[in-house]
């Protein structure tokens, strides 16, 4: 009998890393730094709303190993929240910080889902994501057009999961999704600089990825008003004005 040495090939992703690569939350800030954040952290925690609280129970603690990326750092998370993209806030890059989160509440908030598919609804965020099965943690790398790039680990659910729910028809060819329009708490909405409420579309072939991504938080914390908060669109091979948005509404 001859014996046959076969070797298996394993492809790897180009978004796999290794557990090692990941630099750990508190080691992105100096000493006194991290303890300000951490105390503040705590503070803010027992003052949220409990829907705010409970959207960020169950975070899961450990990362989806099939979304790793390989010898690159995680953004310290003081600059993924204190850059502005959400221009409801304003078009400076340094607004959102303080601003967004004076009066603006995003919990009770509810998604519709209409247009070409067999099961529209609307439905509470948390009710959401309970139907999806959960949530997981992804690290993701973006790019802008505007030549910066941040690595950021997201909590969310895909964006499949989603699609699956709404069961489209065969003759649905893209998801269209529209954002909130809320003037009265947003100043940039009151102006013209800009068409609200914000809409962006993605191929039905392209929400199917399953790289695209609902992110309800990051660091394993709920979302930033900043960032998106409750709900945001992440596409991570897209660049990033596909992502930069806050939506209540997917149409098929």
């Amino acid at each position: 009998m001859e014996r046959i040495n076969a070797k298996v090939k394993c492809i790897r992703r180009p978004w796999h890393l290794p557990d090692s690569a990941l630099t750990p939350e508190a080691h992105c800030y100096r000493r006194r730094e991290f303890l300000r954040v951490f105390g503040f952290g705590v503070a803010a925690s027992a003052i949220l709303p409990v829907t705010s609280r409970a959207a960020s129970a169950g975070f899961p603690d450990t990362l989806n190993p099939g979304y790793k990326l390989e010898g690159i750092k995680l953004t310290p998370e003081d600059l993924v929240t204190s850059y502005n993209n959400f221009y409801e806030w304003g078009t400076g890059k340094g607004e959102p910080k303080e601003q967004a989160n004076r009066s603006w509440k995003t919990a009770p908030r509810t998604l519709e889902i209409s247009g070409l598919c067999a099961n529209p609804r609307k439905i509470d965020i948390d009710q959401l994501v309970s139907l999806v099965g959960g949530i997981e943690r992804r690290n993701y790398r973006h790019r802008c057009v505007e030549a910066w790039s941040m690595v950021i680990p997201w909590d969310g659910f895909p964006l499949a999961k989603l699609i699956d729910l709404a069961q489209p028809k065969s003759e649905a060819n893209y998801v269209k999704f529209v954002s909130f329009f809320d003037p009265t708490n947003c100043p940039a909405q009151r102006t013209n600089e800009l068409l609200w409420p914000y809409t962006e579309a993605l191929t039905l072939a392209e929400a199917s990825n399953e790289l695209a991504f609902l992110a309800t938080g990051l660091y394993g914390k709920s979302l930033r008003n900043q960032n998106g908060a409750p709900i945001r669109l992440v596409v991570p091979w897209k660049y990033g004005f596909k992502s930069a948005k806050r939506w209540q509404k997917a149409r098929l």
